[in-house]
Parts: structure tokens; C-alpha cells; sequence
């Protein structure tokens, strides 16, 4: 999993999640391991939220600047502790800090379940991690 949330913290990412039979994708950019999980953070107020409430399954995909890339594929589960949401601002600080607060009824942060990702290359054999 560290590799994973390496990669996903040296590179912008995006996640897809569904709108009925619609598939959404958006740019993400905040990461955080809390408790041995991979979480990700977003506004309850956003629809991707609703989105990966009513739908939990999600991908992840991003390519890294040495031309290999990832996809993600898991089941995103709501974590509604203050501890989540201060580690997430803690490893996020920065980047965060103007959008949110660890307690100001907006920040939510979810972490991936029964994850499987995928790094590819155009000359490699896939490398698969499960968490």
C-alpha cells in the first residue's frame, strides 16, 4: 500500500464514481494513511460525495511522469471519526488548509476497502497490490 499512496501523492489523480447510469470523473489531489487505510477527502456539499454515498464503488487512475500508470479499484467507506479527518489535514496541511477544517461540518473523508491496484507500463508486466 505505501507505494500506492506514494504514487498518488507524487501525481494529481482522478476518481470515477456513477451518477445512475452515468460515470463521473474529477481531479483529486489529497491523500492520507490513517490506521493502516488509504482515505481520501472531499466536501459534503460536492456531488461527488452523494455520488460515492449512494455508490461506493470507485476507480482511481493517474500516470506518473516515468510513463507508468495506475487504476484503482475499490469500495469506499465513509469515516466520520475526528481523528480521520485530523490526519487527513495533518498529512494535507497545505493543500487543505484554505478549504477546510477538521471540524467544520464540510470535510469528509472516506478510505478504500477491498482495493486492487494496478501500475502498468507500455513495456512491463502489470504489478497488482492488494489492500
Amino acid at each position: 500500500m505505501q507505494r500506492v499512496i506514494k504514487y498518488l501523492k507524487e501525481n494529481p489523480f482522478y476518481i470515477a464514481t456513477c451518477e445512475g447510469d452515468q460515470p463521473r470523473v474529477r481531479p483529486f489531489g489529497a491523500v492520507a494513511e490513517f490506521e493502516g487505510k488509504l482515505y481520501i477527502v472531499t466536501s459534503n456539499q460536492k456531488k461527488c460525495y452523494r455520488q460515492m454515498i449512494d455508490n461506493p464503488k470507485v476507480e482511481i487512475s493517474t500516470m506518473d511522469k516515468d510513463g507508468t500508470w495506475i487504476r484503482i479499484e475499490a469500495k469506499l467507506v465513509h469515516d466520520s471519526r475526528r481523528e480521520a479527518r485530523v490526519q487527513m489535514m495533518n498529512e494535507n496541511h497545505d493543500a487543505l488548509s484554505r478549504m477546510y477544517s477538521a471540524d467544520d461540518n464540510l470535510m469528509e473523508v472516506l478510505y478504500l476497502q477491498d482495493a486492487t491496484a494496478t501500475i502498468y507500463s507500455f513495456t512491463g508486466t502489470p504489478e497488482v497490490i492488494k489492500f
